[in-house]
């Protein structure tokens, strides 16, 4: 049997506490006093917030350095 790969953000996420699917939603977060509102995977049932190693590596990061640099 052949899987095809697939990239972290194309993966279906289930909430280990749950069950249930992450859905993409609007949370705010929140560095060094500085908040702000981003699309995360979110479970609609405990709340939970998935940061996949993509976003955390790339998007976090370039938001994390202009935060430092003011």
């Amino acid at each position: 049997m052949k899987q095809t790969k697939r990239t972290p953000s194309e993966a279906k996420w289930i909430c280990v506490k749950c069950s249930r699917a992450l859905e993409p939603e609007k949370v705010q977060v929140q560095y060094l006093g500085s908040v702000f509102t981003t699309d995360l995977l979110r479970c609609a049932s405990c709340g939970a917030v998935l940061v996949t190693e993509e976003i955390a590596l790339r998007k976090m990061a370039k938001l994390e350095q202009v935060i430092e640099d003011k």
